[in-house]
């Protein structure tokens, strides 16, 4: 598998990787959708995920689903 390897590796030239990395210019004349809402979708996504989780520890009752460790204990094993 190594001189498949070395010989793959000697193929790819600096210049190949560079103009793949960098990919395709994209020239596109008028923004689309994503351009002209999607700061604004995802700013509003953000504020609603925070105000449901804010409403949800504040005003819902968690004093009863507290972690019972160290309320429950195990009882003493009997020796037979």
């Amino acid at each position: 598998m190594l001189p498949l390897v070395r010989s793959a590796l000697s193929r790819l030239s600096v210049r190949s990787v560079q103009h793949v990395a960098k990919g395709p210019k994209l020239k596109r004349k008028k923004p689309d959708f994503h351009d002209s809402y999607g700061t604004l979708i995802l700013v509003s996504g953000t504020l609603w995920c925070l105000g449901t989780w804010s409403y949800a520890l504040t005003h819902y009752d968690l004093d009863h689903y507290l972690s019972p460790v160290g309320a429950v204990r195990p009882k003493d094993w009997k020796r037979q």
